[in-house]
């Protein structure tokens, strides 16, 4: 499956200002229209890099089975990326969301030895993550 990633960061109105005459052609404007495919992206990093990561199917839902099936796969990835944590000096921080508290994730956590801690409101996503691609990918177009 081929997927497709586009970043802009659009003008603000102030910043898109021009000193036009009264008879001078109304300048031409970029409209952002909706994506028709939304692609899921579940990602999870350290204070080094990206560990994991891998999209979602078009129309998947992420629940427990999922969920499950992506811990499963991430506990390779610590284990190959993250030797020095493995098996059990690793600690996954996730927020509360129904799939990750789900019995058969906690089953497994518990069976595999993988600690959790829960976040509540603020995520690291927000201020390590996020700007970091939002960087990267600005003005970019990736097919």
């Amino acid at each position: 499956m081929k997927h497709g990633v586009f970043n802009t960061t659009p003008e603000t109105k102030r910043q898109s200002m021009q000193w036009k005459t009264q008879h001078s052609p109304r300048p031409k404007k970029a409209r952002m229209s909706r994506s028709q495919v939304k692609t899921m992206l579940v990602c999870f990093f350290d204070h080094k890099s990206i560990v994991h990561y891998e999209f979602i199917a078009q129309g998947q839902t992420v629940n427990q089975q999922c969920y499950s099936e992506v811990v499963t796969r991430l506990r390779e990835s610590v284990r190959r990326k993250r030797p020095g944590l493995w098996p059990d000096k690793w600690i996954l921080h996730h927020d509360s969301a129904p799939a990750h508290d789900a019995l058969r994730v906690r089953d497994f956590m518990a069976k595999n030895c993988i600690k959790k801690n829960v976040q509540s409101t603020l995520s690291p996503c927000d201020f390590w993550l996020f700007p970091k691609i939002e960087k990267c990918l600005e003005g970019a177009k990736i097919s």
